[in-house]
């Protein structure tokens, strides 16, 4: 299922999309200085729905996976030019109490903090742990209270043109799907609008489309 965030008339300021307007949402009101980004307050909106979607009891832990770009990270940096993954998933817990109970920048918060502590030294001890146990990488929800972000709007997947014109639609296939996978892509019409593939289970998602917190930031199509 995607959902589009494309519509900026239900907003006072139509000249910001809804993304801005819920990262101006997440920053607002708040005397802390870190800058929380526009994906990690979108992050943060689908960690709290599909939460409360669930139902979960207040003291059952939560994770959001978030898989991280390790090129900049490392010392000495990864060659411009070099080809291959170069990614980390990097889990965040938090109980459903504190996700559903604390405010949306307090979810934001936890997220931002991990990503910005996942330096040179997490990632290479990241390395060094699989190469002592090496194994594939375990996808799932395995505990009913996960939730694993994918992919990235930053990558231009409607730039690809393959003598057809300019894609209609980016959908990532059957492969790697479970309750709780979403894939993120850039928006097709562009102005920062994101695309998000979600994978709930059918009660799950039907919680969220009728959650008025996620909604009013969506158009679903």
């Amino acid at each position: 299922m995607g959902k589009q965030s494309n519509d900026t008339l239900k907003f006072p300021d139509r000249k910001l999309t809804p993304l801005a307007w819920l990262r101006n949402a997440v920053s607002r009101d708040s005397n802390s200085t870190v800058e929380i980004s526009s994906f990690q307050s979108l992050c943060a909106l689908l960690w709290r729905g599909i939460t409360r979607a669930r139902k979960l009891p207040a003291s059952k832990t939560t994770t959001f996976r978030m898989a991280v770009n390790c090129r900049h990270r490392l010392e000495p940096k990864l060659e411009p030019m070099y080809f291959g993954n170069a990614i980390q998933s990097i889990p965040t817990y938090a109980a459903a109490g504190d996700v559903l109970g604390r405010d949306l920048r307090w979810c934001a918060e936890q997220l931002n903090k991990n990503v910005m502590a996942h330096g040179n030294g997490a990632v290479r001890e990241y390395v060094e742990y699989w190469e002592r146990d090496p194994r594939c990488f375990p996808l799932g929800n395995f505990d009913g209270a996960m939730i694993t972000m994918g992919s990235s709007p930053r990558f231009p997947m409607y730039d690809n043109d393959f003598g057809w014109g300019r894609p209609v639609a980016v959908r990532s296939g059957r492969a790697n799907k479970f309750d709780g996978k979403i894939s993120a892509f850039p928006g097709r019409e562009g102005g920062g609008c994101v695309d998000l593939e979600v994978v709930l289970a059918p009660e799950t998602m039907a919680g969220l489309e009728s959650d008025p917190e996620f909604m009013q930031y969506v158009s679903v199509y």
